[in-house]
C-alpha cells in the first residue's frame, strides 16, 4: 500500500527480485491517481490497483475494499509503504498479525504525522525509523526492525527524510521476513 512516490515500495520489489527477500510483491494497491508509487508498479511489472480514498463514505468502507483485494490477490502479508491513511480495524481484523507499516522515527517517540518535523522541532540528535506490526492505535503496534539516524546541526526536513529513507529502504525487507518467521509462513536456515 502506497500514497506517494512508492520507494519503500520499489525497495521491496528489488529485495525479492534479488533473492535477498524470498517473497513476491503480489499487487500494489495506491490512494492517489497517477501517484510515482503507481508509475513504479508500472515501471516494475507489479500489478497495480488504484482504491481513491477519497472515493469512498468512510474509512472502513474504503479499508473493506482494500482487505477484498489482497483477499483475491492471495496475499499473506500486507506492508503499508508510505500508506499515508489511518486504517480500521476492518482492515487490522481482515490480516491480523500480516499488516505492517513503515514509520519515519524511533516509535514510540513522534508518532502519527510529521514525525521528522516532531523530530527536528524537539531538538533531540538521533531519530530513525521503526517497522512494526500495526494496530488500531496509531504507531502502537509491535515492533519488528528499528534503524536509527543521527540528525545533524544544519538538517532540514528534507536531508534528514533522506537519510531516514535510506534506512527504511534496508529495514523493509528485513521487517517482512522477520514477520513472516512469526507466522510460520518462512524458514531461514
Amino acid at each position: 500500500m502506497a500514497s506517494g512516490e512508492g520507494s519503500n515500495f520499489e525497495a521491496l520489489v528489488q529485495a525479492c527480485g534479488d533473492g535477498t527477500l524470498q517473497a513476491e510483491v503480489a499487487l500494489l494497491v495506491v490512494n492517489n491517481p497517477a501517484c510515482g508509487a503507481q508509475q513504479r508498479a508500472e515501471r516494475l511489472g507489479v500489478p497495480c490497483r488504484l482504491l481513491d480514498h477519497r472515493s469512498f463514505a468512510s474509512r472502513d468502507l474504503l479499508d473493506r475494499a482494500l482487505a477484498q483485494a489482497f483477499r483475491e490477490a492471495q496475499v499473506d502479508l500486507v506492508v503499508m509503504a508510505g500508506w499515508m491513511r489511518i486504517v480500521t480495524a476492518e482492515l487490522i481484523e481482515a490480516f491480523p498479525d500480516r499488516l505492517l507499516n513503515i514509520h519515519p522515527s524511533l516509535l514510540p517517540s513522534f508518532r502519527g504525522a510529521r514525525a521528522i518535523e516532531q523530530a527536528l522541532a524537539a531538538g533531540v540528535t538521533l531519530t530513525g525509523c521503526t517497522a512494526h506490526l500495526v494496530r488500531v492505535e496509531v504507531d502502537s503496534g509491535p515492533i519488528l526492525v528499528q534503524a536509527a539516524v543521527p540528525i545533524a546541526p544544519d538538517d532540514t526536513r528534507e536531508t534528514l527524510a533522506q537519510r531516514i529513507h535510506h534506512q527504511e529502504h534496508r529495514i523493509v525487507p528485513l521487517a517482512v521476513q522477520l514477520a513472516a518467521q512469526r507466522l510460520g509462513l518462512l524458514k531461514l536456515a
